[in-house]
């Protein structure tokens, strides 16, 4: 058994936080790079140079690349031999949370109440998903998550007749609603199976992976790939100005689910692909 202080937390939320917001990995750029050299609008190139210009600037200054420095969502995966002590974990992430936005000078954009919507002023609460592992370690992942694209994202609770044709069909309608709200180029993350709360989590978790990384099952690597040509030749383009890019790459997550469901979650990511991770 494995006994952690939460207060060890606090500093690597904090530190991830800033890093996430601040640093595009090299992951990202490369991709927006490639995506350069296969866009055919001249439009398009152009607002794709803006982009990895930003991206560059903001990684040498110690700025974030967003004014929309989102709403922060934290995956841990705690290894089933770890125990906690100190602080509940979540007054501990919370607290990460707090000081990495005062410190990086990001944008506070949480509000206490959807409704009364006043701002909390620290970008707390943040919204933690926990998993249970094997093994003594906890992997932390910080995924900040804009409203532009957040707001686009969509649920379908389709037939198991609709199949892979039905999931596709839900996908590209998605893609074709959003247009440019969500600031493309996209990583979408799609989660398929479960209950419908389940299938929108794993669309969140699909956003954890790096661009280019398949599924590992087969038959979901191949529907990664299918989407992805297909919202290619949807001609939204980067930022919606008609291109040959609007994606950069599309990740699946599948679980099992009830004999007359198919959960289908869309989340959509913007060009700014934000995560960071480290593990304790």
């Amino acid at each position: 058994m494995r006994i952690i202080n939460t207060q060890e937390v606090i500093p690597i939320i904090r530190k991830l936080c800033i890093q996430a917001c601040q640093h595009l990995s090299t992951n990202v750029i490369n991709a927006l790079k490639d995506a350069r050299t296969q866009e055919e609008s001249p439009l398009c190139q152009e607002i794709l140079d803006i982009l990895i210009e930003n991206a560059e600037y903001a990684d040498k200054n110690n700025l974030a690349c967003c004014q929309d420095t989102g709403m922060t969502l934290i995956f841990m995966e705690i290894g089933q031999e770890v125990c906690w002590e100190g602080l509940p974990l979540t007054e501990a992430v919370d607290e990460g949370v707090r000081q990495g936005y005062r410190d990086g000078y990001l944008r506070k954009s949480v509000v206490a109440d959807p409704i009364k919507r006043t701002n909390t002023g620290d970008n707390t609460p943040a919204v933690l998903y926990t998993e249970i592992v094997p093994g003594n370690h906890v992997t932390i992942t910080v995924l900040p998550k804009g409203a532009g694209s957040e707001n686009m994202c969509h649920v379908s609770m389709l037939t198991p007749a609709d199949g892979t044709a039905g999931i596709k069909k839900a996908v590209l309608e998605a893609v074709d609603r959003a247009g440019g709200k969500p600031c493309p180029p996209l990583v979408i993350g799609i989660g398929i199976g479960g209950t419908m709360d389940k299938a929108a989590v794993l669309s969140k978790k699909a956003l954890r992976r790096d661009i280019g990384e398949r599924n590992t099952t087969p038959h979901l690597a191949k529907l990664e790939k299918e989407l992805l040509e297909e919202i290619n030749n949807s001609g939204i383009g980067a930022l919606g100005m008609g291109g040959t890019v609007t994606a950069l790459d599309v990740h699946i997550e599948g679980y099992p689910t009830h004999i007359a469901c198919l959960p289908l979650a869309i989340t959509f990511q913007c060009h700014a692909y934000r995560h960071a991770k480290a593990v304790l």
